[in-house]
């Protein structure tokens, strides 16, 4: 290794150039205060927007309220909306039972009450946003091993073969679920398997949505249908529908017919007839979190830190909010303050501890609740979901929480 490698100082590197790390990364970069490097193990490619395709089979990302407001602090909203489809009404229902509520976006005050796009499209917006910037980008680059020392996170880094020595003042972990990075550090997450799937794939529809996201709760497990935009004039919708693995893992193997027929039937004709599905992917399910998220130098965000069942889309703007709350801890720092000393991170993780606990616990009581069978409990829920519609007050604050506005001290309004 060369003496010139052993100069290789950062101020701040994230480990992880997914949505959440590069996310973190610009929020850090429009401070203009810190040498930040990013590290990802695959290529990330310099993308022409101006050339973006979009595709039928495109994954995609529910972004809240909350997220909107992030990313226009970035300055990239106005991009990443260009292939976004706004959520205007929420529509909740609990399968073969009286209870349903709507929430709506003119209610709660806002243009829309989330928004729904393109993992591709968003990917390629911060990437795109990333390299225009100072931010150092090694892509196709593996952490061989990470040495905590009294001033800095000494990395060893290899690409191609070539072994670079990294020394940074602060390191982020983010590189996602079975982080390799906390596993080097001792650190442990706490899991607990759903026994349950969840089958990912996007639908045809007859008639339009109407930008109306659903969320359905049957006896098998919920089901969500989020509105995405036309593609090549034909409506679709953005389906994660979960199952008990065995039942999803015969799904998986039905033709695309019999996929239908069945969703038809869990779901209903709210959408008319459902006409083509797209490529499925299917996933076990856990609740994962990790046993510490800050030390001295180092923090762990994203799904490293945690990640939830998807019945209400709360994973990644849980991360945004995450770290937007993190550059906002580091930028409170004197000039010339060692943002990797304990104090700056602590402060982080107490700001975050009650948006994280109550998102957490929403998600996996949720699943619970409409997970058991039992006509007290089913009558309890749905006496519950028609409250909630007879209500505006309580329509309002679900509203708020799940556009992430309704955390406390949360400044997205």
């Amino acid at each position: 290794m060369s003496q010139s490698d052993t100069n290789n100082k950062f101020d701040i590197t994230i480990v992880g150039g997914g949505m959440v790390g590069i996310s973190l990364a610009l929020l850090l970069a429009k401070q203009q205060r810190w040498k930040v490097l990013v590290i990802e193990s695959q290529t990330i490619k310099d993308i022409d927007n101006s050339d973006y395709i979009s595709s039928f089979d495109a994954r995609s990302t529910a972004l809240s309220w909350s997220s909107r407001c992030i990313f226009q602090k970035m300055g990239i909203w106005s991009k990443i909306e260009q292939y976004a489809q706004a959520i205007s009404t929420i529509h909740v229902s609990d399968r073969g039972h009286f209870g349903l509520t709507r929430l709506e976006a003119n209610e709660a005050g806002v243009d829309a009450l989330g928004y729904v796009v393109e993992n591709s499209w968003l990917g390629s917006v911060l990437i795109q946003q990333a390299i225009d910037s100072d931010i150092s980008l090694k892509s196709d680059t593996t952490i061989q091993s990470i040495n905590p020392k009294s001033e800095s996170m000494a990395l060893e880094i290899e690409n191609d073969g070539n072994k670079q020595l990294i020394n940074s003042r602060l390191l982020v972990v983010a590189d996602g679920a079975n982080s390799a990075c906390a596993k080097m550090l001792g650190i442990h997450q706490h899991k607990k398997a759903y026994k349950h799937s969840a089958i990912i794939a996007n639908i045809s529809l007859e008639q339009p949505h109407q930008k109306i996201a659903y969320e359905r709760f049957t006896d098998q497990g919920p089901m969500a249908m989020l509105p995405l935009t036309d593609y090549k004039n034909a409506h679709r919708c953005a389906l994660v529908w979960t199952q008990p693995s065995q039942q999803a893992d015969t799904l998986m193997a039905s033709d695309d017919e019999d996929f239908l027929n069945q969703l038809q039937l869990r779901f209903g004709h709210r959408l008319g007839q459902f006409t083509a599905v797209g490529e499925r992917v299917v996933y076990p399910l856990a609740l994962s979190t990790s046993e510490e998220q800050v030390r001295r130098r180092l923090v762990v965000v994203g799904n490293a830190a945690h990640s939830l069942h998807p019945v209400a889309g709360q994973g990644f703007n849980l991360s945004l909010r995450d770290i937007e709350c993190l550059a906002q801890c580091l930028g409170d720092q004197p000039e010339h303050a060692d943002i990797g000393e304990l104090e700056p991170l602590l402060s982080y993780q107490t700001k975050r501890t009650q948006d994280q606990s109550n998102t957490l616990l929403f998600t996996d009581n949720l699943t619970k609740l409409f997970g058991l069978s039992s006509s007290m409990v089913a009558l309890g829920r749905n006496s519950g979901l028609l409250m909630m519609d007879l209500v505006p007050t309580m329509r309002n604050q679900f509203a708020h929480f799940g556009m992430g506005t309704g955390q406390s001290g949360a400044d997205h309004g």
